[in-house]
């Protein structure tokens, strides 16, 4: 199992942060990993509510992964998004709570827990998703704040 947890402020407000990340599709904009990311559940263009879904594929050590994935919680200032394939179930748990004026913390959990024989990689892999929680520091707030136009 890894865990994975990042906190870092972006100036932008809470209600447009929590906008633009409830799209899952846009996570080709800040997740390194992401190479595509399709709504799947016939609602593109629809407002997004809890239980969309996703199609996402990403790279990960030179390796194509796809999972679908849910928005399993959608509120004022979290949203939980559950990731399903035959290897890994993954949950990104993001929260969020106003600072000062105009500004918001943005905490990025990201909880993977490896099934069947995927699970022996487990302590191999646990350093390159601390990288790319690194990563997430720097590519989330640069995408949200081009979203907020700041």
């Amino acid at each position: 199992m890894v865990d994975v947890r990042r906190s870092f402020t972006v100036a932008c407000p809470l209600d447009r942060v929590v906008a633009y990340l409830a799209d899952f599709s846009r996570a080709k904009e800040w997740d390194p990993g992401t190479q595509e990311c399709d709504r799947t559940d016939g609602s593109a263009g629809a407002p997004v509510v809890q239980g969309a879904t996703w199609h996402n594929v990403s790279e990960f050590r030179g390796r194509r992964t796809e999972l679908t994935y849910r928005l399993a919680v959608k509120e004022p200032d979290r949203l939980v998004f559950v990731g399903t394939n035959k290897t890994a179930d993954s949950t990104d748990d993001l929260t969020f709570r106003a600072e000062g004026e105009g500004a918001t913390r943005i905490t990025y959990h990201a909880h993977i827990r490896f099934k069947g024989v995927a699970r022996l990689a487990d302590p191999f892999l646990r350093r390159e998703f601390e990288r790319l929680g690194d990563e997430v520091t720097r590519t989330m707030p640069r995408a949200v704040l081009a979203h907020c136009g700041t």
